[in-house]
């Protein structure tokens, strides 16, 4: 559970724990991408755009989690709630521009968008450490705000994904939302071994996941709580619904910390081929009959 704080009586919620049943077993295929030119890094500024409509969703009990959304540039296909990793916390401040915009949910934000879909960036709720609270019942209940806020945007369909620690919080979302609230479910480089954050994927209820599902994992992945290896077994948890694994590989690494954003963990230089993949998965999920 979260920190207990006076102003975020939310926190203090106990809901009842969700039981876990049976269900399909699921299926994963490989879907490999090439490794990108080395000139790609650089054409990828960090940078955010300033121009999403920024909103603080109220919560119960006090305190706000603060979203902006911003639309596709062609005819939308669908609306991404994105979910950063590290704490979570990307700064977007009142006039849309976003202060940490190193993740890759951020400096991807307009690939996706050129390519018709909307973004929803998740910010730290208060604006503190998102660190071991992601799996909790309480945050679940804050996804649930979210996603209702991403399916108000537009009338078209809602996936979730997350980044890292990001995929705890994406996965709980998952879990906790009905079969038509959600189109699917991306995660990419998901944490799950255990670390300072004290919680993966796997304590966020991936079981109760019923959405098609993506598992992203980058074979040049050193980060130490997300290592590539897991993949098949972060597939396997969501027992109930279809998923894939699509591996991808390269990357570039500028910063010493293996599980940073600006490293192949974080498809530094590689963003638009781990985009195109997962754009391509997106599409023949909603063609599926």
């Amino acid at each position: 559970m979260f920190e207990a704080r006076p102003h975020h009586l939310l926190l203090r919620m106990a809901l009842a724990a969700m039981c876990c049943v049976s269900g399909p077993r699921v299926f994963a295929h490989e879907l490999a991408l090439h490794r990108s030119s080395p000139d790609s890094a650089q054409a990828m500024e960090v940078s955010s755009t300033g121009d999403g409509v920024v909103e603080d969703l109220p919560l119960q009990g006090g305190g706000f989690q603060r979203v902006m959304y911003s639309a596709a540039r062609r005819e939308t296909k669908g609306i991404i709630v994105m979910f950063p990793g590290g704490t979570g916390e990307i700064d977007i401040e009142k006039s849309g521009r976003v202060k940490n915009a190193k993740n890759f949910v951020v400096r991807s934000d307009d690939l996706w968008r050129d390519r018709g879909y909307g973004i929803v960036l998740v910010d730290a709720l208060d604006h503190q450490s998102m660190r071991g609270q992601r799996s909790s019942a309480a945050y679940a209940e804050v996804t649930k705000k979210i996603i209702e806020f991403a399916r108000r945007q537009a009338n078209a369909p809602v996936w979730v994904l997350g980044t890292s620690q990001g995929s705890i919080a994406a996965v709980n979302a998952a879990s906790h939302a009905g079969r038509t609230q959600l189109a699917g479910l991306i995660l990419t480089e998901s944490v799950s071994i255990l670390g300072g954050s004290h919680e993966t994927v796997f304590d966020a209820h991936p079981d109760d996941v019923r959405v098609p599902s993506l598992v992203v994992a980058n074979v040049d992945d050193r980060c130490k709580v997300a290592p590539p290896s897991m993949a098949q077994s972060i597939a396997r948890s969501i027992r109930r619904a279809p998923t894939t694994v699509m591996t991808v590989s390269g990357g570039e690494q500028r910063t010493q910390d293996d599980c940073g954003s600006l490293t192949p963990h974080g498809y530094y230089g590689i963003e638009e081929k781990v985009v195109n993949g997962i754009v391509d998965w997106m599409q023949q999920t909603q063609n599926r009959p």
